[in-house]
C-alpha cells in the first residue's frame, strides 16, 4: 500500500464544527484533517490505499456518509500522477 495525499473540498459548508469533525472521525476519516478558512472547508487526507483512485473513492464516500457534499478533490502538485511518456 501507498500513502496518497489529497484534499476533499466541500460545497455548501463554510466551517467545520467540533460536532462535524467528530462525525467525520466516526465515519472513518481518522486519516483526514478537517480545515475551514475564509468561508471554505476541506479535509486533507493522508490515506493508505492500493491506488489513488481507491483512496479518493473511499474518502469521498466517507465524507458523503455524514451528509456533506463534495465540490472537488485536489491533488498537491507533488502528488501528480504520471501517465508515462
Amino acid at each position: 500500500m501507498k500513502t496518497y495525499e489529497f484534499d476533499v473540498v466541500l460545497s455548501e459548508t463554510d466551517a467545520i464544527t467540533d460536532d462535524l469533525a467528530d462525525a467525520l472521525f466516526a465515519a472513518g476519516c481518522d486519516d483526514g484533517t478537517p480545515v475551514s478558512r475564509n468561508g471554505s472547508a476541506w479535509i486533507h487526507f493522508d490515506r493508505d490505499a492500493i491506488s489513488l483512485e481507491a483512496a479518493i473513492q473511499s474518502a469521498v464516500a466517507q465524507v458523503q456518509s455524514v451528509g456533506l457534499k463534495v465540490a472537488k478533490v485536489e491533488l498537491d502538485e507533488k502528488a501528480a500522477v504520471s501517465l508515462g511518456a
